[in-house]
């Protein structure tokens, strides 16, 4: 496969200050589309975030919920998902096919209402990467990262998603069949698709996502790892100069989520974040 040696899959690939743009920019566009990553690349994102879950017949499509959320789903006849029947929708039992009768770009967001709206399904990762690759191809700019999220939980094995191992395995065939190894860090919750990344696919890079209430030391994440991973990535209200210090010292790059106004932003930033994850990639420029 592409990628670095053992030794160099802790250092994170993009030198500059990352701007990550949160499944693709959420707050402009349907999120986990190929619109929103392209518009984010308008915006100059250096890194493109997105989630990933598994289809019924093995393929890698982009949902931040292995089910149809009600937030952005309408139905193939046309009515809104409800908050009491999304996981009935699960896609793990559906095939891609089967999910391009959902749409998930016209429903009014509640939460970003300037959302665009547009008639929209959810995108194979391989089309996601082809289109960005297209239009990359125009752009005088380096191409860029890919954050992709796996998200797993032990209760949800079998259920809503393949175990860690074969997830990986399949999101790793994708990966390497683009060649783009290098371009890539995979990040999740769940330790388990790391510690399996880090045994079978040492050369690309991870990163820990942590919720606000995880309140583990650096050492006692790497202790449970059992690794360096390349990035930690906390709910940024954790991060202060402190902990950005501690994580530095273990040459771990420090990148905050979800962070969607511009004073929190320079505050971050002031303190020496490494990069920033956000719905509204629009304010990196302003």
């Amino acid at each position: 496969m592409q990628g670095k040696s053992k030794n160099d899959a802790t250092g994170f690939v993009p030198e500059e200050f990352d701007k990550q743009g949160h499944r693709g920019c959420r707050g402009l566009m349907p999120e986990n589309t190929i619109p929103a990553m392209i518009h984010a690349l308008d915006l100059g994102v250096t890194t493109l975030e997105m989630d990933v879950v598994i289809t019924k017949d093995n393929k890698v499509i982009l949902s931040h919920e292995p089910w149809f959320g009600e937030e952005i789903t309408t139905k193939p006849d046309g009515t809104y998902m409800g908050p009491r029947e999304e996981r009935k929708f699960n896609i793990y039992w559906m095939t891609y096919e089967q999910t391009k009768d959902f749409d998930v770009g016209m429903k009014p967001h509640p939460r970003f209402p300037n959302q665009q709206k547009m008639n929209i399904t959810k995108p194979l990762l391989a089309d996601v990467m082809d289109s960005v690759n297209k239009s990359m191809m125009v752009r005088r700019r380096p191409f860029p990262f890919y954050n992709i999220e796996i998200k797993t939980n032990p209760l949800g094995d079998g259920v809503f998603h393949p175990k860690p191992e074969a997830f990986v395995d399949l999101l790793m065939s994708i990966i390497n069949e683009k060649g783009i190894a290098e371009q890539v860090i995979i990040q999740s919750f769940d330790f388990r698709n790391l510690k399996y990344l880090h045994q079978k696919y040492a050369d690309i890079k991870t990163s820990v996502l942590v919720e606000a209430s995880d309140k583990r030391t650096c050492n006692e994440l790497i202790s449970e790892l059992g690794f360096i991973p390349a990035v930690y990535s906390p709910a940024y209200q954790l991060v202060n100069a402190e902990l950005i210090k501690e994580f530095h010292a273990n040459k771990i790059k420090v990148i905050p989520w979800t962070v969607n106004d511009k004073s929190t932003m320079e505050k971050l930033k002031k303190m020496g974040v490494d990069g920033l994850i956000s719905d509204y990639p629009n304010l990196f420029n302003e």
